[in-house]
Formats: C-alpha cells, structure tokens, sequence
C-alpha cells in the first residue's frame, strides 16, 4: 500500500501541484494552529463555542476549511483557550533575506525609537 507521504512526495514534482500546495500552506498552518490551541488547552468545540458567544459548528467551521476568519474571532478564539494571538510575516527565501538584511544594517545613530517616529509622522 502506497502512503500518502510518499504520494505527496512525488506530486510536489509537478509545478502546479507545488504552486497549489505552497498557497494553501497557509490555511494549514492556521488550522493546525487552531487545533492545537484548543486540544493542548483540554476544551471540546463546544466549550471553546460557549466561552465565544457562538455554536459548536461555527468552531467546527473555523477550525475546518470552510472560513476566512477575522483578527477579532481569532483574537476571541485564543482568548477562550487561554491562549495569545500571535501573526508574523516571514521572509519567502531565508537566504536571500539574511544576505539582504546583513547589507542593508542601519547604523545605531540611524535607528530612531518608535515614539520619534511617531511623533514626525504626525506633526
């Protein structure tokens, strides 16, 4: 019997099998996410739907394929399992961004604090 590893292995050779699977990376990602916020934090879906204010199948729809959800019922979903939203944008190409960053260092005089910069941006 042939695994779904080794499958997946040899259509990641097709370059529109890759294009598809590296798009939908990310809807994995957030739903693996999602699941093991709410196992690791021992609520059932509807546990979890009752600290939200909403129904079991909505949880089963957000941790599912079927939704895009928003930072708030993200937001509201970390907090019912004790947990912190947390979205970060990484580089595509490590290599090319390291390489890129090392080139591009500002010098310490060059680095303003956050609160300078806003004050600038809005006088």
């Amino acid at each position: 019997m042939t695994k779904l590893s080794d499958l997946h292995k040899e259509w990641m050779k097709d370059p529109e099998y890759r294009e598809e699977c590296e798009a939908s990376q990310p809807a994995f990602d957030l739903m693996r996410a999602l699941l093991r916020a709410r196992l690791s934090s021992g609520l059932t879906q509807t546990e979890v739907a009752e600290r939200i204010g909403t129904t079991q199948s909505a949880i089963a729809r957000l941790e599912g394929w079927s939704s895009n959800p928003s930072v708030n019922t993200l937001r509201k979903y970390a907090e019912a399992t004790g947990t912190r939203l947390k979205i970060s944008f990484e580089p595509i190409e490590v290599e090319a961004a390291e390489s890129e960053s090392a080139a591009i260092q500002p010098e310490k005089s060059e680095i303003q604090q956050p609160e300078t910069e806003l004050a600038a941006a809005l006088d």
